[in-house]
């Protein structure tokens, strides 16, 4: 599985972003790979777009009223992107960027409310990215890995 990160440029510099520890603990392990992608409104990246034409991808967001979502039953894609940035931001980052409209969305439906306290979550049912990427490790039945990344997020808030 890769995931892709695409990047709101104001989280690069934040303590808060969990999205530099979903890529420091992804990097030692061969069953998921990612990689970030700094979103750009006008210039999207073009290895992003080749992946999204070339691979199975899917995007991690509430589907709009008029999509269904992935069924989570399914075997999940080979790539999936996933909007690391503020929820104002990341509907910023859907609006402005066609190409990601065309892709299957993936909702995660967590058994738990996000554990997330250095950002106040917007939506109640939002999650951090390291959870968003935790959850589909789980689905990928990576359990161990999911529970570094639950570890390494406890570990960044209790500093």
């Amino acid at each position: 599985m890769l995931i892709t990160l695409l990047t709101h440029a104001t989280e690069l510099d934040k303590h808060s972003n969990t999205g530099q520890l979903v890529m420091s603990v992804l990097a030692k392990q061969e069953q998921a790979s990612c990689e970030r992608v700094i979103w750009q409104r006008k210039l999207p990246d073009a290895d992003l777009l080749h992946r999204i034409n070339t691979l199975a991808s899917a995007l991690v967001y509430p589907a709009p009223n008029e999509r269904a979502p992935l069924p989570l039953s399914q075997a999940l894609p080979e790539h999936i992107i996933l909007l690391d940035a503020t929820w104002q931001q990341a509907r910023k980052i859907y609006n402005h960027s066609p190409y990601l409209h065309a892709l299957a969305h993936i909702e995660l439906k967590p058994g738990a409310p996000s554990q997330y306290q250095i950002r106040r979550n917007q939506r109640e049912d939002g999650l951090c990215t390291s959870e968003c990427v935790a959850e589909l490790l789980r689905i990928k039945q990576q359990p161990k890995l999911a529970g570094q990344l639950d570890t390494e997020l406890a570990l960044k808030q209790a500093r």
